[in-house]
């Protein structure tokens, strides 16, 4: 069988790499199915019980499984097939869809049902995060590296556009016919991964010890300017994010529908699509320490307009702005761990960064709810605005290396 990586490196393209193509799909169905399973069961959710607190226990309910098994999945990234293990994950989300399908087509919801589901897909994705972010560097030479998680990123970025927008059009026809899309793409996306061809080298099956669990994070702890990069931006959208709170403010502030409410999940997409496009032809060169910092702030900046603005057009162009601002931690954070961590950790690194990754969004989306259910709507969205302007602050004093970070990727 003839190696994946030495086709890229004749052909000198990742395109030109099949396994790549049957990786880029699967990653965009993958990523589509999320938000339009997030969309569907969002509007469910508050549209029975008109509770922000309901829909913050959503974001809980994908966020403790993942913690669960946040350092266990890392050493099962490393020690077997990631394509395995990242293809039956999703046929795991499929299954938990399926059942949400049949939730909903119930003649009364449980709610408990739905959260337990969700519990179900946040293990499933919960082990399939770091194998998916390490098989990327299987597939292609590292010289490559920087090209295929361009690709990779602007896919995804299109999956979160097209797929709240999508989620919130299928809803009118019922909640069902969204969860049923969203099944069908976790199963084709699985089958495309088990399609892919690639060699992986065996790790040592001897017994998982507790250095090997954490060895991830005491790599990243030893280094200042990854651990800043990746609490950073945890923090910022840990207190900035609004996503749980969309389906509120869709109803009650701009009192739009589920249409209305895809738009507004897929608008920070939209920014980030279009700041990731500007920053494939205009990449960070300099002073990417300084910027970073000075993009978290215009994140915060971006959601206190969110929370006083009662505009759908205004809403939209501060959506608009919070993903794009965002961008720039993700160019930064993903482009320190994939070039500077051996593969032979990165599968227990990537399982960390994807903890952080789950806590600023799913765990994220609980406070949201909660402090939304505490001291209101627009109150708890200023306060996180402000929360993440002070966090920007208090980490260029904590992490001067991170501030004085010239190039993403030092020479030599």
């Amino acid at each position: 069988m003839a190696n994946p990586l030495s086709e890229s490196r004749r052909d000198g393209a990742p395109l030109a790499n099949p396994n790549v193509i049957l990786y880029l799909a699967a990653r965009f169905l993958w990523m589509a199915a999320f938000q339009i399973v997030n969309v569907a069961v969002g509007w469910l959710v508050y549209d029975v019980t008109k509770s922000a607190w309901a829909l913050g226990l959503v974001g809980l309910a994908a966020f403790v499984p993942k913690l669960a098994v946040a350092f266990v999945s890392g050493v099962v990234a490393d020690r077997y097939d990631r394509r395995r293990i990242m293809a039956m994950c999703l046929m795991a989300n499929g299954v938990a869809t399926l059942g949400l399908v049949l939730v909903v087509l119930m003649p009364e919801i449980s709610l408990g049902a739905v959260y337990a589901l969700f519990m179900l897909s946040g293990t499933a994705r919960g082990f399939a995060n770091p194998a998916v972010q390490s098989l990327a560097a299987n597939l292609v030479p590292r010289e490559q590296l920087s090209r295929m998680m361009g690709m990779a990123s602007s896919l995804s970025q299109f999956a979160v556009i097209l797929g709240p927008a999508l989620g919130g059009f299928l809803y009118l026809g019922g909640p069902w016919t969204p969860l049923a899309l969203a099944t069908l793409c976790f199963f084709c996306a699985g089958g495309l991964i088990f399609v892919i061809r690639v060699q992986f080298e065996a790790r040592s099956k001897a017994p998982v010890t507790f250095s090997d669990a954490m060895a991830g994070l005491s790599y990243i702890w030893q280094r200042p300017i990854i651990l800043g990069a990746m609490s950073l931006d945890m923090f910022s959208v840990l207190l900035g994010g609004v996503t749980a709170l969309l389906p509120i403010v869709a109803s009650e502030v701009l009192h739009t529908g589920p249409v209305g409410l895809g738009i507004l999940r897929a608008m920070p997409a939209v920014g980030a699509m279009m700041l990731g496009l500007f920053l494939t032809w205009m990449p960070i060169r300099r002073r990417a320490g300084m910027k970073l910092f000075v993009a978290t702030a215009i994140f915060g900046a971006a959601t206190i307009g969110f929370g006083l603005s009662q505009s759908m057009v205004l809403s939209m162009g501060f959506l608009w702005l919070i993903g794009a601002s965002d961008v720039f931690s993700v160019v930064i954070r993903q482009t320190l761990v994939q070039a500077e961590t051996p593969d032979h950790v990165r599968g227990r690194v990537s399982a960390v960064n994807a903890l952080f990754i789950g806590a600023s969004n799913e765990l994220g989306e609980f406070e949201s709810g909660a402090t939304a259910a505490l001291f209101g709507l627009v109150p708890s969205i200023l306060l996180g605005g402000i929360g993440t302007i002070t966090v920007a602050l208090l980490w260029a004093v904590m992490f001067p290396g991170l501030r004085r970070r010239d190039h993403l990727v030092e020479p030599g």
